[in-house]
């Protein structure tokens, strides 16, 4: 485990896997997701090994090893994590976002403070772009604080899933018999970030070309063909407004991936030439 101290004082923890010299690229996990976990893991291990790439695997604030901010949710806030860290492992990388991570690396990419950044892939983006599926509460911001504040971590987990994600109750009722619940439970305050990031476009509007038209490097919109239709049709939403993109669906992938399927996809665009079309 190697850390870094960003300028806002939060330490950021983070692991580096191989040491290629096909390049750098970053992962991003999404709500409840840290740098251990086993699929973060698995996708860093088989980047590296698999395409030569230097891969960086790192907990966002409020999880796994990294400090937190409490009461301080915004999106600039994760930016200027990412930003340094992008200059502690070299000044030039690629990132990789799964969910409300995909949605932490457009909006990095479109914020311009980060000159380093080469590519990025987003791996659903959960975008609400239309009211044909599934809306969260204008409110929700307001009870997820304070249920976060109460330290209520078990309500966190299913008020967010339920509310922010658009789960069923019945299976966030079950969620608490699985293994996973320790880490979710644990993981749980920095759900505030997820939402931070997602919630103002979350509203079930479609997408502005003018928040995304600053994003002139490739970029690369992965959706699977088992994801429910909103991450498809945001998927193909996001791609639509973005300046240098193209999107990839892959058959038989999930939100919850088979890493073999989502490896290759990603690997090729990552250490290849292909600058797309400006």
């Amino acid at each position: 485990m190697e850390t870094i101290i960003t300028p806002g004082g939060v330490e950021l923890a983070y692991d580096r896997v191989g040491g290629g010299d096909a390049g750098t690229v970053i992962l991003i996990g999404g709500a409840f997701s840290y740098r251990k976990f086993p699929k973060m893991v698995e996708l860093a291990q088989k980047l590296a090994h698999d395409y030569g790439l230097t891969v960086v695997n790192y907990d966002r604030r409020g999880r796994g090893d990294s400090t937190d901010s409490p009461g301080e949710y915004h999106v600039g806030n994760e930016i200027d994590d990412l930003a340094a860290l992008v200059e502690a492992v070299g000044g030039r990388a690629a990132i990789f976002g799964w969910s409300s991570g995909a949605g932490l690396a457009l909006q990095a990419a479109a914020s311009g403070r980060i000159p380093g950044l080469t590519k990025v892939i987003a791996f659903e983006p959960p975008f609400v772009t239309d009211r044909e599926n599934f809306v969260p509460p204008a409110n929700l911001a307001v009870r997820l604080h304070e249920l976060i504040a109460a330290d209520r971590r078990a309500d966190v987990v299913r008020y967010y899933m339920i509310n922010a994600m658009g789960m069923p109750r019945a299976f966030t009722a079950i969620m608490r018999f699985t293994p996973f619940w320790k880490s979710l439970l644990a993981t749980a305050p920095a759900a505030a970030h997820d939402w931070a990031v997602m919630g103002p476009f979350m509203r079930g509007e479609a997408l502005r070309p003018a928040d995304w038209a600053n994003i002139q490097i490739p970029t690369l919109v992965i959706s699977g063909g088992k994801s429910g239709a909103l991450l498809r049709t945001a998927a193909r939403a996001i791609t639509a407004v973005l300046p240098n993109a193209r999107h990839t669906e892959i058959p038989k992938l999930s939100h919850n991936p088979n890493i073999g399927l989502l490896t290759p996809v990603s690997g090729e665009f990552l250490i290849s030439a292909d600058q797309l079309a400006h």
